[in-house]
């Protein structure tokens, strides 16, 4: 816990403008030492701007400078841009997984997605984007401003019998992304991000006219202003040779200060200080309070309050084109081809340089035998008077011819600005050195698409999304009636790039020509083709490729009716055999039981005939050679029974 009565003579003696401020030039000159020339010459090769502080030797006169890293900077800022917004909505939302209805998430996306539309929110990300590429950060303020919105409206007249058409006119609050210039924003040098620093500040020109009209509307305090001097460190463009002059240093600070200068920032009968003193005990032990605090031109102090934001979040964002480790500031799209870029112009500089020796005309002359006064000139129609024979006195000559490994090493260096970078055309550029097999270009493409889905990641997540939610936040807090206030959860919906999706197309067109057509993959194949062609007509094609798919209903019911035809064929040919099957088990059955009757028939047979042949006189053996006989007889008939049965087999 922090003791206020320890430094309270201290901050009696300083005002909350002068903690500020300090703060401020301090992190001034920490950006001006490390970054700031840097980003000059970023924004100079970025906009093919020539300086003489460009030159790599003294001797250079050609101003040209290579377009290669505008090349790099367009290609990745249009792909990342075109995969957040290609597909329309940029962002959706979840609830929570005990709320089964919707309609609440369904309404605010819309209605979300409605505003940012209007307020050009897709204008101003893309101006982000920029930056980041060129800088290596973008940076954005969420600005919440009023308006009237006027909509055309009917109201019945004299009971009902007349209807007067007029405009609804309501006031409403809206919130907008205004893009930074990195020169123009301030933040604290131990710092990863905006929210782990004490404070960010954003230190600018702007209008004087609109200065004068917050003070009118009450949101800052009245007060004499006057002009800003002069600054180039903080114009929007250094290159410009006439800067404005009616113009008001602004520097607003968002961030903690310390809670006794902001409670002494006005008079105590001043009403410009938004403080709550109905805090509870635990909140005012705090040694610091998160504020908003706003100077103009160094030293007048305009506002000061404590954070106004439901959620007490900083109304800044900002994110790295490419992550460096332990640092606010990223690796951007020039600061990767920077040296390629170098190298690229020196090279043709010097061959432009070599040409205007070569091409050019020169003229060697006996300065002893010209005429007093003359000026030698080589120009079509000239007339050079000499003392003597012209042949002896004039001699043209040049310096050779430039080589021609120049050519070979300019596009050389113009590979290498493209590889730096990671643009698009790198892997065009493989493909036709070389690399012209399907392995080699997926290759290529492959490491395109991963560096451009880093970017992307950090993109959403530290820039979109939040953007999102704190926009979200504003619109339930200063206009409830029209946004539902509940906890919520922004997902980003982007799709892959265009470099991302040429490649997948490439990919799913050779699938479908391994395949049928009448394969059941086909189909899905075919839409995710069209799925991911930027085309005007997409959805109607993929709605007419859906409607194809679906049977028609008369053709249904005659394959239904062909169907259930040849269903009953079937029926009938089974049941058919089904009766042969029957037939024969029943043959089969009735032939075993006959060859089971057959002994017990020849047993029966064989006494009949020996009772029959014997006499009361026979004696025994004469009874038992008969027997003899009738058994070798009846072994004969059976023997001759079970031949016929095994024919009978064999035949069916």
């Amino acid at each position: 816990m922090y003791d206020y009565n320890e430094d309270t003579d201290n901050m009696l003696e300083e005002s909350l403008e002068d903690w500020v401020m300090y703060k401020v030039q301090d992190w001034r000159e920490y950006y001006e030492s490390n970054y700031d020339a840097k980003f000059d010459e970023y924004y100079r090769m970025w906009r093919g701007i020539w300086s003489d502080e460009d030159k790599t030797r003294e001797s250079e006169r050609s101003k040209i400078v290579s377009p290669a890293l505008l090349q790099a900077v367009e290609n990745n800022v249009a792909d990342i841009e075109e995969a957040t917004f290609g597909r329309g909505k940029f962002f959706d939302i979840e609830d929570d997984m005990g709320d089964t209805d919707r309609s609440d998430v369904r309404f605010l996306r819309e209605a979300l997605s409605q505003e940012f539309t209007k307020n050009k929110i897709r204008k101003a990300v893309g101006e982000c984007l920029i930056n980041s590429a060129v800088y290596g950060t973008g940076i954005g303020e969420i600005v919440l401003e009023k308006k009237k919105e006027m909509v055309p409206a009917t109201e019945p007249v004299m009971d009902g019998a007349m209807t007067a058409v007029g405009v609804n006119v309501r006031d409403r609050t809206v919130v907008k992304l205004r893009p930074v210039q990195p020169q123009n924003f301030l933040i604290d040098p131990v710092a990863t991000d905006i929210e782990s620093a004490v404070g960010v500040a954003i230190d600018e020109f702007v209008a004087t006219h609109s200065v004068e009209q917050l003070q009118e509307e009450g949101v800052y305090k009245e007060c004499y202003i006057g002009r800003a001097s002069p600054d180039l460190e903080l114009e929007p463009d250094e290159e410009l040779y006439q800067q404005p002059e009616d113009k008001v240093r602004l520097t607003k600070y968002y961030g903690l200060v310390p809670r006794q200068l902001l409670e002494n920032a006005f008079d105590s009968d001043d009403e410009m200080v938004n403080f709550d003193s109905d805090e509870d005990d635990e909140g005012r032990d705090s040694y610091y309070v998160e504020a908003i605090v706003v100077i103009a031109n160094g030293g007048k102090l305009l506002k000061a309050e404590a954070s106004p934001y439901m959620m007490e979040d900083r109304p800044v964002v900002a994110f790295p084109w490419d992550v460096v480790p332990n640092r606010f500031w990223g690796m951007g799209v020039c600061e990767k081809g920077f040296n390629s870029q170098k190298a690229l112009d020196a090279e043709l500089r010097a061959r432009i340089d070599a040409l205007a020796l070569t091409v050019h005309p020169m003229l060697a002359m006996d300065a002893t035998r010209m005429p007093r006064g003359t000026r030698p000139e080589v120009k079509a129609g000239k007339l050079l008077l000499t003392n003597g024979n012209p042949a002896e006195v004039l001699h043209p000559f040049n310096f050779g011819q430039v080589s021609q490994i120049t050519f070979a090493q300019a596009d050389s260096l113009q590979r290498m600005v493209q590889a730096a970078t990671g643009s698009v055309d790198t892997a065009q550029q493989a493909m036709n050195g070389g690399g012209t097999t399907s392995a080699g270009s997926s290759m290529s493409l492959g490491g395109v698409i991963k560096r451009q889905k880093r970017t992307l990641v950090n993109f959403q997540e530290s820039f979109l999304m939040p953007f999102v939610e704190k926009a979200a936040w504003r619109y339930m807090q200063f206009e409830p009636e029209l946004f539902p206030v509940n906890d919520y959860k922004f997902i980003a919906t982007s799709t892959l790039g265009i470099v991302a999706r040429e490649y997948e197309v490439a990919q799913l067109v050779q699938l479908l020509q391994t395949m049928p057509q009448d394969s059941p993959v086909y189909p899905i194949i075919l839409q995710s083709v069209i799925d991911n062609m930027n085309i005007t007509n997409r959805e109607d094609l993929i709605q007419t490729m859906v409607q194809a798919q679906q049977p028609n209903p008369e053709q249904q019911q005659m394959q239904q009716a062909i169907a259930e035809e040849d269903r009953a064929f079937k029926n009938s040919q089974t049941a058919a055999l089904s009766a042969q099957a029957n037939e024969s088990n029943a043959r089969a059955q009735k032939i075993a039981l006959e060859a089971r009757g057959i002994p017990v028939e020849l047993e029966t047979d064989r006494i009949k005939a020996v009772a029959s042949s014997v006499s009361a006189t026979d004696d025994d053996k004469d009874f038992e050679k008969r027997m003899r006989i009738a058994s070798l007889a009846l072994d004969e008939k059976k023997l001759g029974l079970e031949v016929a049965k095994e024919n009978q087999r064999g035949q069916q």
